[in-house]
């Protein structure tokens, strides 16, 4: 029996350590299933919003929450899921009223999401936010024209502007100025008022986005300090 003992002891029996999991993985691993599911459904919702505004045309009402879907996937889940959800959206969109209106969502609007939701992420101020939205609007909107003018046949930016032109030569000549407007002036302005018009657009994006992100727990920038002291003035008449 000494002798058993003395050689258990001599060759202890191997330990067989049971694996322990870590937290953050486990963290990461329940989250994944929730980040697919709530890519899609917001993919969803920005396709959603999209449909019904082309069938029931509600103005600005919808066109305000075109790329706030797809920026909140990437408050909440980072640059790979809103780009997931953006080409989820886009083939969606595809499916039901073809590939035309699915890029034409993607460009801009969708693509306006991903820009927000990364300048929401890194605290950028809103005037950053809101300039490069308009840039990016201005392009989109460019590519609307070269979109439908290939799908047309014809050059409708030449076309309006050319429109344009008669319409201002009409209203000198009722004002009785001399001056002929020029078409690179009328194509400056049209450009101009097109950005403009983007600005306030995004402006708009960016209040509805503050009211309604920070109680989904999700905040963005705070808006300057002007915005702060007219929402509270309205707030209290």
């Amino acid at each position: 029996m000494s002798d058993f003992v003395s050689r258990n002891e001599e060759y202890p029996s191997p330990h067989i350590e049971t694996p322990v999991s870590h937290p953050l993985a486990a963290t990461s691993k329940s989250a994944t299933p929730l980040k697919m599911v709530e890519t899609a459904f917001l993919a969803s919702t920005a396709s959603l919003i999209w449909f019904i505004n082309y069938y029931l045309s509600l103005g600005p009402l919808l066109r305000v929450f075109f790329p706030v879907p797809i920026a909140l996937v990437y408050l909440r889940w980072g640059a790979r899921a809103a780009w997931m959800a953006t080409g989820v959206s886009g083939l969606l969109l595809s499916v039901l009223l073809g590939p035309t209106r699915g890029i034409l969502y993607i460009m801009p609007f969708a693509l306006m999401g991903v820009l927000l939701g990364a300048t929401w992420h890194r605290r950028a101020p809103w005037i950053v936010s809101i300039i490069l939205g308009a840039l990016l609007g201005t392009i989109g909107f460019f590519f609307r024209f070269w979109v439908l003018s290939v799908l047309s046949g014809e050059d409708l930016w030449v076309y309006t502007i050319t429109q344009v032109t008669r319409f201002a030569e009409w209203a000198f000549l009722r004002l009785g100025l001399l001056a002929q407007p020029s078409v690179l002036l009328i194509e400056a302005a049209a450009i101009a008022l097109v950005f403009v018009q983007n600005i306030v657009y995004l402006f708009v994006v960016h209040l509805a986005s503050w009211f309604l992100l920070d109680r989904l727990g999700n905040s963005i920038p705070r808006p300057p300090h002007w915005v702060q002291v007219l929402m509270d003035y309205e707030g209290d008449a």
